[in-house]
């Protein structure tokens, strides 16, 4: 999604409809700023979630956030591009990555090693001098530096300090566990991170940013907040230690495109899985794994129609789903696939969970054939 549609909510696109609530982002902004001493990075990466990287950002910079993270530069520059003068940091970029366009963008830069850092600093200038946050790997043996690299890359990044090459504004970790609070990884994770900001103190950095936490360590783990949180599916309404009730930010409709009625024993789609029990009346809706509903949910998830929650039956296709409505429904009739579950329709969580898997993954799935709307909310100041 690179742009969404600001039209009045009484607006109805002619098929299928996700609406994202700004209301909603707000809240769920508020809420972590509330629940920490520490400044709340807006974690926007991935189109904001699947809602809009520019509007998630401004919403969430209206309500509290002070920053704004992404992963790649090219998700970075359309946010310059867009006005919003506030840091933004960008993690995950290979060495031969545009360093030099987001250095004159004014990007924070994550270096896990050497050879990024050296990258950086050629990227710079005198008028330009990159902004670095030193990335070390906490426990994930993912991104970051190594525990073995690590003092080797924190005396090199002070090299490059005192040769104006860079500044270190930062050092970042992440928790692998923190979904499960009790999770002994935690507190390794926490351990080497106090390690390495130790080890960049003892190598001369003087780092104001120092960040380990993202969303589920913010809501359960104060001892890991530091100076900055990161907070990216938590703006969306989505809390990975189901510990804290957010307010979700989407709602997925579509219309009804045919209804029929059908005699028990009718069979439905592909590979024929479902067989109608009784006489029953099927509906037809214009969204499938193309759009993002997961084919992994097929035989087991429901949607909401005429306030009744009905089931999804035969295999979910690439472009549609059926939809056993029992009784008779009119074409074009509304069905609600998700939406918060303030009116019994299924949530976000419920369709992860019918899939097997998470609720990021369903939130950052839905296709560009789905026509997309805000639900406006008051800001109260913009960057």
């Amino acid at each position: 999604m690179s742009a969404l549609d600001l039209a009045p909510e009484a607006h109805c696109a002619p098929g299928p409809l996700l609406t994202v609530d700004l209301a909603a982002v707000g809240a769920n902004t508020r809420l972590f700023a509330a629940r920490t001493g520490a400044a709340v990075m807006a974690v926007v990466k991935a189109d904001g979630f699947g809602h809009g990287a520019v509007d998630l950002a401004r919403t969430a910079l209206a309500n509290g956030a002070t920053s704004l993270g992404v992963t790649s530069i090219e998700e970075a520059l359309p946010l310059r591009a867009a006005g919003l003068c506030v840091p933004i940091l960008s993690w995950l970029n290979p060495v031969d990555a545009d360093l030099a366009a987001a250095v004159a963008a004014d990007v924070d830069l994550a270096v896990p090693g050497r050879d990024h850092l050296e990258a950086v600093a050629r990227a710079g200038g005198p008028a330009h001098i990159p902004h670095i946050h030193l990335h070390l790997d906490t426990g994930m043996a993912r991104d970051g530096a190594a525990p073995s690299a690590w003092p080797g890359l924190c005396r090199a990044a002070r090299r490059a300090e005192q040769q104006g090459l860079v500044r270190v504004v930062g050092i970042m970790g992440h928790l692998g566990c923190a979904d499960d609070p009790a999770d002994p990884c935690n507190a390794t994770g926490r351990t080497r991170f106090a390690w390495g900001l130790e080890t960049a103190r003892a190598a001369g950095l003087r780092p104001g940013q120092r960040h380990l936490a993202a969303t589920a360590a913010t809501l359960t783990d104060p001892r890991s907040h530091h100076t900055v949180v990161r907070i990216g599916a938590g703006l969306v309404g989505i809390d990975p230690s189901g510990t804290t009730r957010l307010r979700p930010a989407l709602t997925l409709t579509a219309p009804l495109v045919s209804v029929r009625r059908v005699r028990a024993g009718t069979t439905v789609g592909y590979s024929h899985t479902w067989t109608a029990p009784a006489t029953t009346h099927l509906g037809l809706v214009p969204l499938g794994y193309a759009d993002g509903l997961p084919r992994a949910a097929s035989g087991r998830a429901h949607v909401l129609v005429r306030g009744l929650r009905r089931p999804v039956v035969g295999r979910i296709s690439m472009d549609q789903v059926v939809v056993d409505l029992g009784g008779e429904v009119a074409v074009g009739e509304t069905v609600t696939v998700f939406g918060p579950g303030d009116a019994g329709e299924p949530t976000v969580a419920e369709w992860a969970g019918w899939a097997g898997t998470i609720e990021h993954e369903i939130v950052t799935g839905i296709g560009p054939r789905v026509h997309r709307r805000l639900r406006a909310a008051p800001l109260r100041s913009l960057p």
